[in-house]
């Protein structure tokens, strides 16, 4: 049956869950069996796979790399869990050690009884594996996958919600939310669980530095997602979050120096619609206080939750926000908002919103800080591929007026930043379908301009450019190297170094013999002159990508020499 529940084919997968795992349980009574052998197995696929990171006692070591076939057999058993969990609920009820609470769905899992099987270190053992056995294992699975891995912890949430749905509040309230309270590292009320199970849930707590991390990450997710995002707590789960985001950080604890993994959080509770409503009244108190840390920390909460929302909640609630934060005093804060205005061009091409973001980007340029310039160019060059022609053409334009303002010659570091930004962008532009309006007018020239300082240009983005600028400027290239290589004093190509006449070719012929005497002319037949292959934009992709591995592989040859 495992066999057939892992099989690749989801038309198998559907008829093994559906047909033959509930003719498997009501004939064979091996429920226990079949439960332990699952978990086993969900947490064996994910422990072979291999670490994220070889560094041992880091957080990826402990965090799994699962390929396609891992990832689908994890899937497919927390699907079949789901599945035996009406089997097990069954089963609690028919094994409730209680008798007066047996016939009473409703009085089953009620607080008293909870209360008296914990005072009376009852034992209900098919009761208690929910808790004791299953949680402490979807944990443990959770804290092997890497953020990327939505997917199956949207099925670990979906099952934790299936689990309240079925064993009521009470179960929810007093069993479930202390468990993985614990095992974030909060405090929780333990009255409800008996003795025997006491140890095991307490030993959920992160002891080192890297496991809090760790439950920050991979736990605290399952817990405003699959715990409090249950709809009887949804004022639980604003209270949480307050405690989590305004007063962690006013009160500058331990929660503060995992603001990545907080975020991360909840950007994952993001992914669910029905909280972002109250996920955006709370970044508002955010945005209004005093403290710089929590708007930093806002900004970045506006940047994740951007791909999960629509164009209305990004006009009504996301832009003003970020120009709220755009527009205040302290530069890092403003700063932080700039990468938050790029993820909303990445993803809206609506006319307002670009407006918008434009006039933005040029109150930010306006602040003629180098560190803005750069912020500015790098989160919209992320949209390039994504954006509408308006953007691109605004961005091309703002790079041709950069490139022709002057900036000072003896900072080096800052001239080379600068340039490599712009390269960047220039060739991200480039493999687009650009107008030839905008070719001519700005790319041609700002290539040109770029090309005017050629200390500053890495040499990976210079040959890049130059490719570029001979391809999009037709004939003209030859000429245009003949007066860039006046500018500068220099030979401006190959064939100025190699060629006749060049520094190298009279070198060599001051050493070599004396040609031969030249044979008669012949004339030779005419030919058409061969038209240059026409540019296409996958030549442009190609050629970016080409230039980049040449220029990791001369880095390569060059630490290879020094070694050496």
């Amino acid at each position: 049956m495992f066999q057939l529940v892992c099989d690749p084919s989801g038309v198998v997968v559907e008829s093994t869950l559906k047909e033959l795992l509930p003719a498997v349980i009501n004939w064979g009574d091996k429920l226990d069996h079949i439960l332990r052998v699952l978990l086993s197995h969900v947490l064996s696929f994910a422990q072979r796979a291999p670490p994220l990171s070889g560094v041992e006692g880091s957080l990826e070591s402990h965090l799994r790399v699962l390929g396609e076939r891992e990832r689908w057999n994890i899937d497919v058993l927390l699907r079949m869990l789901a599945e035996l969990l009406p089997f097990v609920y069954q089963k609690a009820i028919q094994t409730c050690p209680v008798s007066s609470f047996s016939d009473s769905k409703d009085v089953l899992l009620s607080r008293s009884l909870l209360d008296l099987c914990a005072r009376e270190h009852v034992e209900w053992s098919a009761f208690e594996w929910v808790h004791a056995e299953c949680f402490p294992d979807l944990i443990q699975l959770a804290c092997f996958l890497p953020q990327k891995e939505d997917n199956l912890r949207n099925r670990i949430t979906k099952f934790l919600l299936a689990v309240t749905e079925l064993f009521g509040e009470a179960y929810l309230t007093h069993i479930m939310l202390p468990v993985f309270l614990i095992a974030v590292g909060d405090e929780a009320d333990m009255t409800f669980f008996p003795s025997s199970i006491l140890p095991r849930i307490k030993g959920l707590r992160p002891r080192t530095a890297v496991g809090e991390r760790l439950a920050t990450m991979c736990v605290l997710p399952l817990l405003l997602a699959g715990v409090l995002g249950a709809p009887s707590k949804h004022e639980e789960l604003a209270a949480y979050l307050r405690k989590l985001l305004v007063e962690g950080t006013v009160q500058d604890n331990q929660a503060t120096k995992r603001d990545a993994e907080i975020v991360d959080s909840i950007r994952f509770l993001c992914t669910s619609e029905e909280h972002h409503g109250l996920i955006f009244n709370i970044l508002w108190e955010m945005v209004v206080s005093t403290n710089m840390d929590m708007k930093i920390i806002t900004a970045n909460l506006l940047k994740v939750i951007v791909p999960y929302i629509d164009a209305k909640v990004a006009s009504t609630h996301v832009l003003p926000a970020l120009v709220t934060l755009g527009s205040d005093q302290n530069l890092t804060v403003k700063y932080a908002s700039i990468d938050a205005f790029g993820a909303v061009a990445q993803h809206f091409k609506n006319d307002m919103i670009v407006d918008k973001i434009r006039v933005q980007m040029d109150a930010f340029l306006e602040d003629g800080s180098h560190e803005a310039t750069i912020a500015v160019v790098r989160a919209l060059v992320v949209a390039v591929p994504h954006t509408t022609e308006r953007l691109r053409d605004y961005l091309l334009s703002k790079i041709f007026q950069l490139t022709g303002t002057p900036i000072a010659a003896n900072d080096v570091m800052r001239r080379r930043e600068r340039a490599n930004a712009f390269c960047e962008a220039i060739r991200a532009l480039d493999a687009t379908d650009l107008t030839a309006a905008s070719v001519r007018d700005y790319l041609v020239p700002t290539i040109q301009n770029l090309l005017k300082d050629p200390d500053a240009l890495d040499p990976a983005h210079k040959e890049a450019l130059e490719i570029i600028l001979k391809e999009r400027s037709g004939g003209t290239f030859e000429a245009i190297s003949k007066v860039m290589g006046a500018h500068l004093g220099l030979a401006s190509s190959v064939s100025s170094f190699f060629g006749e006449g060049g520094l190298l070719g009279k070198k060599e012929s001051a050493d070599a013999p004396p040609p031969p005497p030249p044979p008669e002319p012949v004339e030779s037949p005419k030919h058409e002159p061969i038209p240059p292959a026409e540019d296409t934009r996958f030549r442009r992709i190609m050629r970016g990508n080409f230039t980049d591995m040449l220029r990791g592989k001369t880095k390569g040859q060059d630490e290879t020499a020094q070694n050496q």
